[in-house]
């Protein structure tokens, strides 16, 4: 199949076909994929005098061997401040992790939002979470950019200013909460708005009228929570110059 890689059988065909003198368009016609496939496979394997096909069968095999070790997953890395031990600290990244894909974060997401979130400082560079995960810069560029969006993180200059870091504190459950209020909100307008149109009484008005209710229950403590937080956190900003 085009796009799949060759086979040994593939590459005796290969082989054939040079013997004929085909060039690499007919050949990749017969096999069903494309010349420049064709191309790269005998140009780096001996080119179109000395293509063998149970040499480059090998030779592919070596490659990929080299490529998976080169791939082999780095060793843990754990935080050893403070006495800590790095694989329990590790153990914990990973379960924090699961326990927020299991909630309904994607994947790397919660990766990197655990990974961040264990460190002290609630500060790593792109470079320092490519090294923690083990993961493509790319990969954390994408995440980064989507926890940024959602308010989980925020993003600054290192000192100096020549690299990013990536932080979370001690607000970003709060604003992920604020977060959720918000959309309910958005929810419920739009509930109530359908129940209109629909009709109180009809099956699917009244469908859209039970949500809005619900929702409007589910955000009235939501908000108490938030206005008793804020409450506490002017407390102790009060007390702070007294504790010095």
């Amino acid at each position: 199949m085009p796009g799949d890689r060759l086979t040994n059988e593939d590459r005796q065909q290969i082989a054939a076909g040079l013997a004929e003198g085909l060039g690499y368009t007919e050949i990749g016609r017969r096999l069903g994929r494309p010349g420049s496939t064709i191309m790269r496979e005998v140009t780096r394997n001996g080119g179109p005098d000395d293509y063998k096909a149970q040499r480059a069968q090998e030779a592919t095999r070596q490659r990929a061997r080299r490529h998976r070790q080169a791939k082999s997953p780095a060793p843990p890395v754990g935080d050893s401040s403070h006495g800590r031990d790095p694989r329990a600290v590790q153990d914990l990244t990973e379960s924090f992790a699961t326990l927020l894909e299991q909630q309904g974060m994607p994947r790397m997401t919660a990766r990197v939002l655990a990974c961040l979130y264990v460190t002290d400082s609630g500060t790593l560079t792109a470079a320092e979470l490519v090294h923690r995960l083990n993961v493509s810069p790319a990969s954390i560029s994408q995440t980064v950019a989507f926890l940024e969006q959602q308010g989980l993180i925020k993003r600054e200059r290192t000192p100096g200013g020549r690299r990013e870091r990536y932080v979370v504190d001690d607000e970003l459950w709060v604003r992920s909460t604020l977060a959720a209020v918000q959309q309910n909100d958005t929810l419920i307008a739009a509930s109530q708005r359908a129940a209109q149109i629909l009709g109180a009484a009809t099956p699917a008005g009244a469908r859209f009228g039970v949500a809005a209710e619900f929702l409007l229950l589910v955000n009235a403590p939501l908000r108490q929570v938030m206005e008793q937080w804020q409450q506490n956190q002017a407390d102790r900003n009060a007390r702070a110059p007294l504790s010095e």
